[in-house]
């Protein structure tokens, strides 16, 4: 396994999970050190019932400036800092991103110019905003991997692709929470990246049952998470910059102001079909510069580089699925 090493972490304090042999262990995070946690530092019997207990935070930031047996973060090979048991995913949420696609199709099918198509798509978003609802869809929790693991490219397709996005991490259980009590049920923030297979997208056989995210995003290790778990309170959840680079080209760089729908109204939303359990994840959309955008997949070397602010970055190597 090849380590992978990570910036240090642009916030107070975090936690993250790391590899020790066969094993996987819990760690705090502060700065470029590490130290594990168990259960009497947690003050619970593993991470889904901490971030379940609303004092959990406080406990921890209490040993940030202790001695203890603290490493180096680059000495350990971080994984995926979640355990969710049910992992939410939205779908067209980036105001300025799903513009460019209506107006894009308005342009080509219509006799509306780029001007035109722009102006009546930006008046649909906001009717949206308005008067709508976010779109959900389910993701497999064992999709869910760190970025110390490679990501495999399924050979059944070329059009894989790349979707950063910011992901909330539930804390106590929320169920049918209004908008006001929302982000009251929001333990942390952690990085995503959404991949997604193209050509699997719409059903090719029966063209009116629509979408397939099942084929299309649920491949092994299509979810790579991490690598920090920040608490809430340490991040501007409402404005933070969400920069993918590929290769080291900048091909995502956009700000979750843009949401169409901001956090409490998806959490709301989401809450009000299923109970989200502590732990769970809810990634909130994807901006523009995707591949599609780009006619630009991914291949066997690729390196995805994702950050979002106050959340450090994730490092992901792509390669053949014959390769793995």
């Amino acid at each position: 396994m090849t380590m992978t090493s990570h910036p240090q972490l642009d916030n107070r304090f975090a936690l993250a999970r790391y590899r020790d042999g066969t094993a996987v262990r819990l760690g705090l995070v502060a700065g470029d050190r590490i130290r594990p946690v168990g259960p009497d530092e947690l003050g619970a019997p593993d991470l889904n019932a901490f971030l379940a207990d609303v004092d959990g935070w406080g406990r921890l930031a209490g040993l940030v400036d202790r001695d203890g047996p603290w490493r180096a973060l680059d000495s350990v090979a971080l994984t995926a800092p979640v355990e969710p048991r049910q992992v939410l995913q939205t779908g067209a949420n980036y105001r300025e991103h799903v513009i460019e696609l209506v107006a894009a199709g308005l342009t080509n099918t219509s006799d509306r110019t780029p001007e035109e198509a722009r102006s009546f798509a930006a008046k649909m978003m906001d009717d949206r905003a308005a008067n709508g609802e976010p779109y959900f869809f389910i993701g497999m929790p064992a999709c869910v991997v760190g970025d110390d693991e490679p990501l495999a490219l399924p050979g059944y397709s070329e059009v894989h692709d790349w979707e950063l996005e910011l992901a909330v991490v539930i804390g106590r259980e929320a169920f049918r929470v209004s908008r006001d009590e929302a982000l009251s049920h929001v333990a942390g923030y952690t990085i995503a990246n959404d991949i997604t297979t193209r050509d699997l997208v719409f059903r090719k056989d029966m063209k009116e049952i629509g979408t397939d995210w099942y084929r299309a995003k649920n491949a092994p290790g299509f979810l790579p998470t991490g690598p920090f778990l920040v608490p809430a309170r340490l991040v501007n959840g409402s404005d933070a910059r969400v920069r993918l680079d590929l290769n080291g080209r900048t091909m995502q760089d956009s700000s979750t102001s843009d949401l169409l729908f901001d956090i409490p109204a998806l959490v709301s939303a989401a809450s009000q079909t299923m109970p989200l359990l502590p732990g769970d994840l809810l990634l909130t959309g994807s901006p523009a510069g995707n591949g599609q955008h780009w006619k630009r997949f991914l291949r066997d070397g690729d390196v995805m580089t994702g950050s979002i602010e106050g959340l450090g970055t994730q490092v992901v190597r792509c390669v053949a699925e014959d390769q793995r």
